[in-house]
């Protein structure tokens, strides 16, 4: 192992500099821009990294945001011998995000190829603009409206699962609604139960906290960048193990699916149907390789690498969403109560389970969603790799250098929002949204790349709180300025969630 990672010292002294060598008026054009900026301390081979690898995790997301105090609104870090400038602002996110031409991923995206392939998360290209085009009828409100029985049913089950626990002490719910989310998404992705809030030790399940924890630590190491050292290392083998895991059982589950549908036929599992309104209930993957039998567009690997995307972003995005949300109103009883009292205004009282009509009558519930993303966004950092050259408060961020967006200082800036520590749902009234700039509220991305998935997301979140909020009053152990965070892929609690549930008395 010693010689492995002198070899990866070597590499990284070299390899910056047999770049400049090939790409020296390029690289020294881009040099001379990253210089316009301010930053941390740049030393070799770890760049400015030396600064993450010295603090704990704990710490990780708070000095991420100190450093926007500390060098302005745009500034530069170094990862190895990467340069990238970081955003904090609406006006400069805009300016990436509304782009149709700056669409490509960040360096750090490339480190989830091995696990999710070229998906939508982390593609590009004119590949990833066909499959864009192919899915999205996938999210129209129809087929969302089919998967309504599935989130109404595994929100129920949540429910249940509470009533053991409603005692009035605090315990980590994370892990309770991060199984929920991942029965809900292999249910509506797939198409099979893994039942995991039965089976919380699931091969599965397991292996897909492992993959995603791995390519944090990846980033964050310079000397494991490169893939051939990184396949060699204890955490590379391990990730590989991991994914192979996940894709196996991916791989099984298209098999079955398409088996059926060559079985019973196209008419059995056909879109339109859908979409004209027959009852039918169709997962994900049966609607990638319905549309694929006629186009014929995707391999069999593309479908599973969507499937694995979805799997992914889809259930990350509902447990933090509907956690946080719980959070803040258990530090908000008047809140709450105000959300207690529109459910009851839709429900009257009646045990039944969340159908698509009652989604859009929880306006006020929708609001307290919208504030509690915009204090615990899902994806804390959005990377792209510029392939034209931008301009922020005059200064030129060329071609060829990634950027960052920083979404909870965006979410943050006093100039776009009153007392931005405030919890505030009112602040996503029609008319008062209608003044910001509209990037100034950006939790699932914005442009042409933003999150197909939101609607999705949204409507999983409001069915999931309607169901536990018309059974439960819920309490939170940490105050809301209290929150701390661990930085992974998506933005975590850093310490559990301790929620404490009590029965509602109607």
């Amino acid at each position: 192992m010693a010689c492995l990672e002198v070899l990866a010292l070597v590499l990284l002294i070299l390899l910056p500099f047999v770049f400049f060598k090939r790409n020296s008026k390029e690289r020294r054009r881009i040099l001379n821009a990253v210089d316009n900026f301010n930053g941390a301390l740049w030393v070799p081979i770890l760049g400015t990294t030396w600064t993450q690898l010295v603090i704990p995790r704990s710490e990780l997301f708070h000095q991420m945001y100190e450093r926007a105090k500390k060098f302005g609104c745009v500034y530069r870090s170094w990862v190895g011998s990467e340069p990238i400038v970081h955003i904090n602002k609406a006006e400069h996110a805009e300016i990436v995000l509304r782009s149709s031409v700056n669409i490509t991923k960040g360096r750090n995206y490339d480190f989830m190829r091995p696990w999710l392939g070229n998906g939508l998360v982390t593609g590009g290209g004119a590949q990833w603009q066909i499959h864009r085009k192919l899915i999205t009828p996938a999210f129209h409100f129809k087929i969302l409206d089919t998967f309504q029985e599935v989130f109404s049913e595994k929100a129920q089950m949540l429910a249940d699962e509470l009533t053991n626990l409603a005692d009035g002490q605090f315990f980590d719910f994370y892990p309770l609604m991060t199984h929920c989310a991942l029965d809900i998404i292999s249910e509506t992705a797939m198409g099979v139960k893994i039942n995991a809030m039965k089976d919380a030790d699931s091969e599965y399940v397991k292996a897909i906290y492992i993959v995603a924890d791995i390519v944090l630590h990846r980033w964050f190491r310079p000397w494991l960048h490169p893939n051939l050292l990184f396949k060699l290392s204890p955490s590379g083998r391990e990730q590989q193990r991991n994914i192979r895991i996940v894709h196996e059982f991916a791989e099984k589950v298209i098999a079955e699916r398409r088996e059926r549908i060559e079985k019973f036929g196209i008419e059995e599992m056909s879109l339109d149907d859908v979409l004209l309104g027959k009852k039918k209930r169709l997962a994900f993957l049966d609607l990638l390789l319905q549309a694929n039998m006629e186009k014929n567009l995707l391999t069999t690997q593309e479908i599973r690498e969507e499937v694995d995307t979805f799997m992914f972003a889809g259930h990350d995005t509902t447990t933090a969403s509907t956690s946080w949300t719980l959070f803040q109103l258990g530090n908000y009883p008047d809140i709450q109560e105000k959300v207690h009292q529109e459910l009851d205004s839709i429900f009257h009282g009646e045990e039944r389970p969340v159908e698509p009509n009652d989604i859009v009558k929880m306006q006020y519930l929708d609001r307290v969603i919208k504030e509690t993303l915009r204090f615990h966004c899902v994806v804390p950092f959005l990377l792209r790799r510029l392939t034209e050259d931008i301009y922020l408060d005059g200064k030129l961020v060329p071609a060829g250098i990634q950027v960052s967006i920083h979404m909870y200082n965006v979410h943050m800036d006093p100039e776009q929002y009153t007392e931005p520590f405030q919890f505030d749902p009112d602040r996503f009234l029609p008319e008062v949204s209608a003044k910001r700039n509209p990037y100034a509220y950006i939790p699932f991305s914005a442009g042409p790349r933003n999150c197909i998935g939101q609607k999705f997301a949204l409507r999983n979140t409001k069915t999931l709180l309607a169901t536990v909020l018309r059974k439960y009053k819920v309490k939170s152990l940490l105050k809301h300025h209290e929150a701390k965070y661990k930085v992974d892929v998506i933005l975590k609690p850093q310490n559990g969630m301790k929620l404490a549930f009590e029965p509602r008395t109607l």
